[in-house]
């Protein structure tokens, strides 16, 4: 420790001044950047404090968490020094990184005395934290009255909610802070409140067990039964977790005990499920709860005590008329259930109880199915000794049953026998168990697999070693032509999803891979056929190439050499592109490390990597392009030293470097790009390595790629066939890197290709940053440029409703009144498409003439009306310049038309409300939602002011108004992006729009 920190600790100004006077640094930072202040303010020792500011330490420091001295000193509630601090210039608004300042830290710290000093120089005390908690909220949490009291009377809001939308009296309710919840609601806090998942104060405190909060809460007469968003009530909340004091006030202030969740689950449910809920489950039983009710999906009470092992509580719900042997939506019983989860007790309970021990489940499987497969030995030792045999025998043999009524061998609905379950299972005590119960182990399933199939492919060497002692066929095929040897080489099917999930360490995957081989070397020691194939010409090296098994790949080579060299025929695809295969976990090492120039062709012997390089599979993809696309950068190098061609195409024009920087797989590039593969080579839509980079946002590729295009000027033209540049799709999809990049180039500091400029890709799709680039490097004047339709970049951002672009673009000058070809400014196009907001905006920052028309006569005003999505605007307009009338009471008109709307259309007030369209027809005609209303209006304003003609050539009935009332209007295209609005795919299948280059 410094000497200075040792003498602030030992409390010795003295000695710091001393220090001090040595040049002793006072602004000296630790390990967690705390300095000497932050050390004194903790102490709360105003002198020391008062000695290092004047000696130059920074009063507003910020350690590694963003606390200030001011932070320390509050939490130390050290009044002197907070007065001291603020004396000279503490900022009292600092935040540390959760966002909390030192009021924040004064209320969770019952610091009142510095909250009073520190309140008077704040402008609020509602400040919020990161997580939206204010003051109030740490006051109440904590239950510190005194400072909850003076922060309401300073002015804090009391239903103020964080980003839970909680309020500080859920948070009081929770933690049972029973002074401050009467506080809170003596002062107006609203008892009934609810945060984003439905909860009320009430489910806080049953939650916790607060039972002196519930018993106020419910003298207020809250709702006892208020669902939250699960549809969970207070006394689902408590018995969920257990507390039965508070299940017990519920019940006797009479709560629903049946009323059922969202999933149609009722407390008693839950407090069968419980780990503590007992009690509850007793209280829940003597107040009448149903104990056979079900759940959405079919499972009552019994089930969940079958899931979790409650064995008190099933004897409990069996012997208040609980029905042992209910069915789910799965069919499973109970029994099944504990079957499952290897529940014993609970197993010898409900066949005592009467169970059904012959019972199917979900796919017809018996409880004994489901104990094999869960690898339970004493369960199905348990079921299996259920009863004595008897002499009742089997229609179809002469073998005597169990006393359970099914044969041994009985089958699921798919073949699988309880042995087939076991093997699966990987329990080897009950597979001996069911081969000693006499069950068969050759039998097959529907698909033709037996028992060491199952055992194969889950890697159970003890099981499989059994199987094969009680001499199972062991070049048995199922209706694939797979045999155990095929399954074992693929083992642990599973595997991949299973590491998505949950990522295995490499030490267990590793484990995994030699537990398969051992399999696979015990199957083949014992007269296995390595080199058997399946009906699709696999053996089983191509299985344990797919599937990545390094070990199981070696082991099968090492008993055939020859196996390497078989290649494909039309329909089969050789070892080594299984191997490079991106979609499959894949080594392709064992496989080249045995004959590293000889795969060849099954018709010939042209050297193998040679010819395999260049071949293409069924989809059209070499072994580099697929090896790219997986990402295995030694198989990469491996072709690549082998001269495989880096700029071969596939049928879409696609090379490596194409699928390389589509996937991401950067080394792989970076091999690609070292044997000078062409960057400047388009696929069949024009797209270069350049475009993709760019699309993809690989700034760091993209700058390379760009040094080699340019490396030899002039700089080829850099257009797809759309005419769209890599900054077009920099900018449409938002990669700022990338744009600065291309932008750091002479040559792409101006718009060249498709008239659909970088800048309206860049608003099109709401990449604001992108266009405040182009804007900064190119000047205001871009936002004049027009598309191949006329339209210019407010005419996209207006169109697409991104108000944030429109903004940007109005404070660089673009004009609001600019039209396109089809006579539309960017007002129209908005009102056409609903754009309120982009309407606010450009009618109050701009001169705006609200009279321009498109080519159809058309105003914004006469859109607005057609337009469904704002036409209560048009009501609101209504009911804001007329007094109220007939219009109010039209049967035909919803109230939603007539919403408080008017501040929003008020510079439309000016126009003429009778502008007609080309039809006659005047805009509160045009927003009429079918005929009936629009004769209902054309007939009550008829009435309302006869001095006004409905239309602007006479005043025909309504009748005739409405003969020409356009059915629906059809929405004119605005400006388009570029073509493929989800970027490049990796296949390049998008179809091209020969009739407009551009889509929206």
């Amino acid at each position: 420790m410094p000497p200075l920190i040792q003498a602030i600790f030992n409390g010795d100004p003295d000695e710091i001044r001393v220090l001090i006077c040595k040049s002793e640094d006072v602004n000296a930072l630790d390990a967690e950047k705390r300095a000497p202040l932050h050390a004194a303010a903790f102490l709360g020792d105003a002198e020391i404090t008062e000695l290092l500011i004047v000696s130059g330490a920074r009063v507003n420091a910020k350690d590694n968490m963003w606390l200030t001295p001011l932070h320390r000193a509050v939490a130390s509630r050290s009044e002197e020094a907070v007065r001291v601090l603020i004396r000279h210039s503490a900022d009292v608004n600092a935040r540390d990184k959760n966002w909390q300042t030192p009021l924040h830290v004064a209320a969770a710290n019952k610091a009142l005395r510095c909250a009073e000093v520190i309140i008077p120089l704040l402008s609020s005390v509602n400040v919020s934290d990161r997580g939206g908690r204010t003051a109030l909220h740490h006051a109440a949490l904590n239950g510190h009255t005194e400072m909850v009291s003076l922060l309401l009377a300073k002015g804090a809001n009391i239903n103020a909610f964080d980003k839970k939308d909680c309020r500080a009296l859920h948070w009081a309710a929770y933690m049972g802070h029973l002074d401050v919840v009467c506080l809170l609601v003596s002062q107006g806090a609203e008892i009934s409140c609810k945060d984003k998942r439905g909860y009320t104060p009430l489910h806080a405190a049953a939650s916790n067990g607060q039972i002196a909060v519930v018993k106020r809460l419910l003298s207020l007469a809250v709702e006892i039964d208020e669902a939250n968003a699960f549809g969970n009530t207070a006394l689902h909340v408590a018995c969920f977790n257990g507390q039965d004091a508070v299940v017990s006030e519920l019940i006797d202030y009479g709560a629903n005990v049946s009323q059922p969740n969202n999933k149609g689950f009722t407390p008693l449910h839950f407090a069968a499920a419980s780990t503590h809920g007992a009690l509850c489950l007793e209280f829940l039983v003597n107040s009448g709860a149903d104990v056979n009710v079900q759940s959405r999906d079919g499972k009552s009470p019994l089930h969940l005590t079958a899931v979790h092992g409650r064995f008190t509580r099933s004897q409990t719900l069996i012997q208040n008329g609980g029905e042992i042997d209910c069915v789910d939506k799965d069919g499973n019983t109970p029994l099944h259930v504990a079957a499952r989860y290897g529940h014993e007790l609970l197993i010898n309970t409900l066949i005592t109880s009467g169970a059904d021990c012959t019972r199917r489940g979900v796919h017809g499987m018996f409880p004994l199915h489901l104990a094999a497969l869960n690898a339970h030995a004493a369960c199905c030792r348990k079921l299996l000794s259920s009863g004595r045999r008897c002499s009742i025998m089997c229609p179809l043999s002469n073998d005597s049953v169990l006393s359970a009524g099914f044969q041994i061998d009985t089958p699921d609905n798919l073949g699988r026998t309880c042995l087939h379950a076991a093997a699966a299972g990987g329990n080897v005590e009950c597979v001996k168990l069911l081969l000693s119960s006499g069950a068969d182990h050759n039998r097959r399933d529907k698909h033709g697999r037996t028992p060491l199939h199952y055992a194969s492919a889950s890697r159970h060497f003890q099981c499989l070693e059994t199987l094969v002692s009680c001499g199972t066929c062991i070049n048995a095929t199922d209706q694939w032509g797979r045999s155990a040897v095929h399954y074992a080489a693929a083992s642990d099917l599973d595997r991949r999803r299973r590491v998505v999930l949950e990522p295995e360490s490499e030490g267990v995957q590793a484990e995994r891979e030699k537990e398969a081989a051992l399999c696979l070397e015990f199957l083949l020691q014992n007269g296995a056929a390595p080199s058997l194939k399946d009906k699709q010409s696999y053996s089983a090296v191509h299985y344990a190439a797919a599937y990545g098994h390094r070990h199981c790949l070696k082991l099968l080579l090492d008993r055939d050499e020859n196996q390497h060299d078989e290649m494909e025929n039309s329909q089969t695809r050789s070892p080594l592109h299984l191997a490079v295969s991106p979609s499959l976990h894949l080594y392709n090492h064992t496989l080249t490390s045995y004959n590293t120039l000889s795969i060849k062709y099954s018709m010939g012997t042209f050297n193998a990597l040679m010819g395999i390089c260049s071949m293409c599979v069924c989809v059209c993809r070499t072994p580099l392009m697929l090896a790219v696309m997986g990402g295995h950068v030694d198989a990469v190098s491996l072709l690549l030293e082998r001269e495989a061609s880096v700029d071969l195409a596939n049928k879409q024009g696609l090379t490596a470097l194409h699928l390389g920087l589509l996937c991401g797989q950067e080394e792989c590039v970076q091999s690609l790009v070292e044997l000078e593969a062409s960057v400047l080579l388009g696929d069949t839509r024009g797209r270069t390595a350049i475009h993709l980079a760019a699309s993809r946002g690989h700034a760091s590729w993209l700058s390379e790629l760009l040094n080699i295009a340019c490396s030899e000027p002039p700089i080829p033209p850099l257009q797809d066939n759309q005419g769209y540049t890599p900054l077009h799709w920099a900018c449409y999809y938002g990669h700022e890197g990338c744009v600065e990049v291309l932008l750091e180039q002479r040559d792409f500091r101006h718009f060249d290709g498709n008239p659909f400029t970088p800048l309206h890709c860049a608003v099109v799709n709401d990449q604001e940053t992108c266009a405040n680039l182009l804007l900064e490097a190119m000047g205001s004047k871009i936002v004049t440029c027009k598309d191949s339709k006329g339209r210019t970049p407010l005419h996209a951002a207006a169109f697409a409703g991104h108000i944030d672009c429109v903004q940007l673009l109005l404070a660089h000058s673009a004009s609001v009144d600019e039209v396109d070809q089809s006579g539309r400014s960017t007002l129209i196009m908005a009102a056409e498409k609903g754009r309120v907001e982009v309407l606010e905006a450009l009618l109050t920052s701009a001169n705006v003439n609200l009279n321009l028309t498109d080519q159809k006569g058309n105003t914004a005003l006469h859109l607005a009306c057609s337009n469904v999505s704002i036409a209560h605007c048009i009501g609101a307009l209504i009911e804001c310049r007329f007094r109220p009338s007939p219009l109010h009471h039209c049967p035909f008109v919803a109230p939603s038309l007539l919403l408080p709307l008017s501040a929003f259309l008020s510079p439309f007030l000016s126009l003429a409300l009778w502008l007609s369209f080309p039809a006659g027809l005047t805009p509160a005609l045009a927003c009429a939602p079918s005929r009936e209303v629009a004769d209902c209006l054309a007939l009550i304003l008829a009435t309302m002011m006869p001095f006004c003609s409905p239309c602007s050539s006479g005043a025909p009935s309504p009748g005739a108004l409405l003969k020409s009332l356009p059915r629906q209007a059809k929405s004119t295209q605005g400006p388009r992006s570029p073509r493929d609005p989800s970027g490049p795919s990796s296949e390049g299948t998008t179809t091209e729009n020969d009739s407009d280059s551009e889509t929206f």
